[in-house]
Parts: structure tokens; sequence; C-alpha cells
């Protein structure tokens, strides 16, 4: 058995702490705002960005997952959690002399691409907004503390309540068809998934790379997906802006590290994904 630590249980967190509790470990969850009956999980009721409400807490643990969210969009809400937060627990686990593998979950934001390029684990990261920016930084303290520490980049998450590409649909207008607009994306089944993954790796003494980037097999055009979506809906396609050439297209996620490690999609593509529960798991 080992124990572990979640900071930040939302909904990733608990699905996977409630996960790693079924396989007989002990998982503890750091949350701000613990709720009454943890269950399988038990919780610590603290805030990641006050040093002091972390002071007293245990650090006996053998791997701590950290997925944290930030309640504002803004770079002061998101520097104060994902690093002063993340800081602030490396710190005490530092101080207690406490040795635990940290796995950390970033996002793709952390990559500058515009051109369409395919991107990965080795592709420069440099971030033009101040999202990425942040997580990078994040990163650094993380990787910096240990080698036993991994990163994992998540693209967009979808999956139940996250509606942005349904509602996009429903909405109709036009979107950006040439040149296209690729957008990544991961199940959030599949987040939890690749967590768990990487987290029985470590337990059975594994060697991990330092970064991972998860995101599904099947970048696509934004149109292509909002296109789909109609079609299932029964509803009309978008329409399709042709713009200049220097356009923004974004960029591609290629996920080779993690799929040669041994994790297999649940959900490899979009059309698998939004098919479950009728249409309700889209892309936020």
């Amino acid at each position: 058995m080992s124990r572990i630590l979640i900071a930040g249980c939302g909904d990733i967190g608990t699905a996977l702490g409630n996960a790693l509790a079924g396989d007989g470990h002990y998982v503890a969850g750091l949350k701000r705002r613990p709720p009454a009956n943890g269950g399988a999980i038990h919780y610590i009721q603290a805030d990641l960005t006050r040093a002091a409400e972390l002071s007293e807490i245990n650090t006996d643990f053998d791997q701590v997952i950290v997925i944290v969210t930030p309640d504002r969009s803004d770079e002061e809400s998101y520097r104060r959690v994902f690093v002063n937060g993340t800081e602030n627990l490396l710190e005490l686990f530092s101080r207690n002399n406490t040795v635990a593998a940290f796995t950390f979950v970033s996002s793709t934001s952390v990559y500058g691409q515009t051109r369409g390029e395919w991107v990965d684990e080795t592709s420069p990261t440099e971030s033009h907004g101040f999202r990425g920016q942040v997580l990078l930084a994040a990163e650094s303290a993380v990787l910096s503390q240990s080698d036993n520490n991994t990163i994992v980049r998540f693209s967009g998450i979808y999956g139940p309540g996250r509606e942005r590409l349904l509602t996009m649909a429903r909405q109709g207008g036009d979107i950006q068809y040439d040149p296209p607009y690729f957008t990544n994306r991961i199940h959030r089944d599949d987040c939890i998934g690749v967590l768990k993954f990487i987290v029985d790796k470590k337990i059975a003494g594994q060697q991990l790379s330092s970064i991972y980037l998860a995101s599904d097999d099947d970048p696509a055009p934004l149109w292509e997906i909002i296109a789909w979506l109609a079609t299932r809906l029964d509803i009309p396609p978008p329409g399709k802006k042709y713009l200049a050439p220097d356009v923004d297209q974004n960029k591609r996620c290629r996920n080779t590290r993690l799929k040669e490690l041994g994790y297999h999609f649940l959900y490899p593509s979009y059309t698998d994904g939004y098919e479950v529960s009728g249409h309700t798991n889209i892309d936020r």
C-alpha cells in the first residue's frame, strides 16, 4: 500500500482518489472546502496558497499529485495557485525531509506554436500568454526539486458538464475553415486514467520521463468538429471562414511518449468521446 496525497480534489482529483483507494492505497485529499463525507478519501482542510495552513500537515506520503485550479482566470490568481501554492507544498516536504514523488498537472498552453506544427515533450515552450508562462514557472519548481518528479501536460479537457463546443454548434455562425485551426483534447476519463497510470508506474518503481504530453490521437480542425456535432444534432453546419495564410492555426499535440510507456486511450478520438451518453461530453 502506498500513501498518496492529492492536492486539489475537484472532479478529476476526487475520481482519481477513489480509484487509487479502490486499489488499497491510503489517499488523502488537500482541499479548501472538503465535503462533509469524504468516503474513501481522507480530507485535509487547507489552502495551498497559505503556507501557515500547511505547516502542521503530516508529510508521510510516498506520492503527491497536484491538480489545482484557480478561482479566476487572471494572472494574479494563476500565479497564486500554480506557483505560490505549489512552491508552498514543495517547501513543506523539503523542510520535513520527506522524499515523495510529485506529479504536477500542467497544460499544453505552455506551447506557443501557432502554425499548425506538431509539438511533443521536446518542443520549445515559449508561451505568449500568462497562463502558459505561469505554468512553466510551476513546472520548473517541481522538476528542480527531484528527478523523480513528473509533469503531465493535458490538452483541452472535455467530458460531462463541459459543453463549450456543443453551445458553439447550436449557436451557429462562421468558423475558421481555411487555413484550418487545429484543436487538441483529452476526455475527462482519460485524464483520470493517465494520472493513475503514471502513479501505478511510480509505485512499481519504474523510472519515468520528466514530462508527458497527454492528448488524444486526433488533433482536428475546429470546423470539422463543429460540423460533426451539427450533423449529430441535426442542425445546420457552421459557415466557412477563409482567412489569410498567416492567421493563427494553433498546434497539434503528439502523444507518442505516453503511448510508448503503455497507456491506451479510452477515447482516442473526439468521435469516440463525444458519442458517449448522448452528446453531453463536450470540450471546454
